[in-house]
């Protein structure tokens, strides 16, 4: 296995690599916000409002500086957009990408292929990237869950989704840190569970329903924390950063 897939699958209680810091901005932020945390964070997430404005080649640019990236766009289409789309995105140089498990057994399943598929057509050669399924977004809660026709509890919908990613091949899933720790129970000590909705204590919620610290989720079985407006909005990103993991090594 290449060393980062190794090291995104086993953090080994290092919060430097526990953390995935969120990039959601305008290109030239993002890469001044890269600038600032060199040599302190390991991880940027890149989701749909960087990629979509500055293309692949933002990937590129944050690898070439020493960052593994994860693709967060949450792919959900049809079975073969989504082997296509997923393939693109390994190509890109993703380290970890996301699909909607809601779309589905065959939709989940074409995703694992394209995720090999783009590894074995990129330059970077290696093991394929972490392919996680999205729950449950952590701004809805059972309300919204029944506005869109999911009558069942919010808990019962993430961890049947979890169980359809993973019986599908995929490494693990996003849910937010209230489910972490039934996800670990039931997904076992290998799954990779991602967890966005993450606030410091003292953090605004912003729009975020169901959240938590960071030690707290690490502490309920997450393994990856994602961590944006928090260190972004900061005057000192690089600082607020630091604060976080003394925080969660303090714990």
């Amino acid at each position: 296995m290449n060393q980062a897939v190794n090291q995104a699958a086993n953090p080994q209680d290092n919060p430097a690599e526990q953390v995935i810091i969120a990039l959601d901005c305008p290109r030239e932020e993002a890469m001044s916000l890269a600038q600032q945390l060199k040599g302190a964070a390991h991880w940027l997430k890149v989701g749909m409002t960087l990629y979509y404005a500055a293309g692949p080649s933002i990937v590129s640019e944050l690898k070439e500086m020493g960052y593994r990236v994860f693709i967060d766009l949450k792919l959900h289409d049809i079975p073969h957009q989504v082997k296509g789309a997923a393939a693109s995105v390994v190509k890109a140089g993703a380290d970890m990408l996301t699909v909607h498990g809601c779309g589905g057994a065959a939709m989940l399943k074409a995703a694992a292929e394209g995720a090999e598929q783009g590894t074995a057509e990129r330059a970077e050669q290696g093991h394929k990237p972490l392919l996680l399924a999205i729950t449950v977004l952590t701004s809805m809660d059972e309300l919204t869950l029944k506005q869109v026709g999911v009558s069942r509890e919010l808990e019962v919908q993430v961890e049947s989704l979890a169980l359809l990613a993973t019986e599908a091949g995929l490494d693990g899933v996003v849910a937010s840190p209230q489910e972490a720790q039934s996800l670990r129970t039931l997904l076992g000590d290998e799954a990779v569970i991602v967890t966005p909705g993450i606030r410091p204590s003292g953090a605004a919620i912003d729009d975020q329903s169901r959240i938590a610290t960071p030690a707290q989720a690490l502490q309920n079985g997450a393994s990856h924390l994602v961590i944006g407006r928090p260190i972004t909005a900061a005057q000192d990103p690089k600082a607020a950063f630091l604060a976080i993991l003394d925080e969660i090594r303090r714990a």
